[in-house]
């Protein structure tokens, strides 16, 4: 019970500013196409050099947990996820706003935001010990098995055909092959300049969501006149606080994957949020809404990926080994200021790093209230007329991807597939699925060609992939993954021919 103890330290007026600037620049920057969490706390480690060690690591901790949060609030208004993380939120986000319930739909986010957050500190103040020696046992076939099923996913989200989104998922694992080759260090399918170091995973997310936008934007504004994005309801919180709370099983769900997701030593927040999606899909009485304004699809995917913080310090802390890209930038800020993570991390500097984790509990309260006040604002960007918010949304589009690597090729290759896009949306395609292909492609090709050179070296491959208490429960999971989605497509299909 530590934490407690030290729980005062957070209450100074320093580091409540802190905290409260630190949320603010969170929410704000993670709202920005392009500027990830990981980049956003990158940003950041400059200004921490002449901290103190706890002031320093409190105000990359308030930016990390806010940021991930941020990247809905453009995910609902503008159908542009802040940061891969944030895919599975702009499927129903979206949709909501469209609707006239933006307020709403952000206030789904933040309280979902808030309860997985602090659901996942929890599981770091009480279960780190248990948790770090479980993520010792996942390796390069278990990883693996995690894209598998992330995969799995692909067809039923964000499409309104399984086979289109498959055929979407798979051009999205084509994409992700582009530029050298994992183990040769070769190119491969690289038929121009611009190619040469692969296609970024952000510069491919702003274009596949962000420029479909844009040209979506800009006929709505010569149809309407020049009006605004879309009609505007108002919503008021307590009345999204009682319903968020009622949805036990979509912030159950949300919750418990994240916090599984970020133990596990590099699957980021961008599976969270869709496993958690699509378990949350699964279950519910009513999967056929999901994807047209369904709260659930919100709660669950936002509860994931705040959930995912606190679990992902854990390896961090305890074993040098981050949870998410964002904790190995976290990492930089921990030896920055001589802590170096290990078993004596929590008895050498107790006093840094439960104040640290202590401030984490009160960043999810600052972040759900200045997020509540920025919900209540949301209609300003609502009211404002269709081709100043495409042209807006470009002006970022562009902005955030050239400073990912500071590359024209980047903007270029963001165009070519944005545009790609907007025509492939016409006939029922949608972005999500190349997305996640993208993001899941590397890690299944990646730790698969570690695991058969491991293979190789000892038992076989076969014997290395397919044994092992992990390994087969993932293998069990991917199965009943792909039989559920057979079923409910085929229960689907017959609701719609007795209709």
């Amino acid at each position: 019970m530590d934490f407690l103890h030290y729980f005062s330290n957070v209450f100074t007026p320093y580091h409540l500013l802190l905290l409260f600037g630190g949320t603010t620049a969170g929410l704000i920057l993670g709202a920005l196409p392009g500027l990830s969490p990981t980049m956003a706390v990158a940003l950041i480690i400059p200004f921490t050099f002449h901290m103190q060690p706890d002031s320093g690591l409190i105000l990359l901790g308030a930016m990390y947990t806010a940021t991930v949060a941020g990247g809905a609030i453009s995910a609902i208004l503008v159908n542009v996820p802040g940061a891969p993380a944030n895919i599975a939120t702009a499927l129903d986000g979206h949709q909501l706003a469209r609707q006239g319930r933006a307020s709403e739909a952000l206030h789904y986010c933040f309280f979902s935001s808030f309860v997985g957050g602090i659901f996942g500190i929890i599981i770091l103040i009480f279960f780190t010990p248990p948790l770090a020696d479980l993520a010792l046992k996942f390796g390069p076939t278990e990883l693996f098995w995690i894209a598998i099923l992330g995969i799995t996913v692909i067809g039923t989200i964000g499409s309104k055909s399984v086979i289109k989104g498959l055929m979407a998922g798979l051009f999205g694992l084509a994409i992700s092959t582009i530029g050298d080759n994992p183990m040769l260090g070769e190119q491969r399918f690289v038929y121009s300049e611009h190619m040469e170091s692969g296609i970024h995973i952000v510069a491919a997310l702003i274009g596949l969501f962000a420029l479909p936008q844009i040209l979506t934007l800009m006929e709505e504004s010569r149809r309407e006149s020049a009006g605004a994005m879309f009609a505007l309801s108002e919503s008021r919180w307590l009345q999204s606080a009682k319903y968020n709370f009622s949805r036990v099983k979509a912030l159950t769900i949300g919750s418990i994957v994240g916090s599984i997701v970020g133990v596990i030593p590099g699957a980021g927040g961008q599976i969270a949020g869709l496993v958690a999606y699509d378990q949350a899909r699964k279950t519910s009485d009513n999967p056929q809404n999901f994807g047209k304004g369904e709260p659930d699809g919100i709660i669950a995917a936002e509860s994931a990926n705040n959930a995912m913080v606190g679990p992902s310090l854990v390896p961090l802390l305890t074993l040098s080994i981050p949870g998410s890209p964002t904790a190995a930038v976290l990492l930089g800020g921990l030896l920055i200021h001589g802590l170096f993570p290990g078993p004596d991390l929590f008895t050498q500097h107790a006093e840094v790093i439960w104040t640290f984790i202590d401030s984490l509990i009160v960043a999810q309260i600052f972040m759900l209230v200045i997020g509540l006040f920025l919900s209540r604002h949301s209609g300003w960007i609502m009211k404002v007329p269709s081709h100043y918010m495409a042209a807006s949304i470009l002006i970022l589009a562009v902005f955030g991807t050239y400073s990912i690597q500071s590359s024209y090729s980047d903007v270029l290759i963001m165009a070519i597939l944005g545009v790609a896009m907007y025509f492939a949306s016409k006939f029922g395609f949608g972005p999500a699925p190349v997305v996640l292909g993208i993001i899941l492609g590397p890690i299944a090709e990646d730790n698969f060609l570690q695991g058969k050179l491991i293979g190789e070296a000892g038992d076989g491959v076969m014997n290395y992939f397919f044994t092992g208490a992990i390994n087969i429960t993932l293998i069990l999971a991917t199965i009943g993954s792909i039989a559920y989605s057979v079923y409910a497509s085929h229960k689907m299909k017959q609701k719609a021919a007795l209709s």
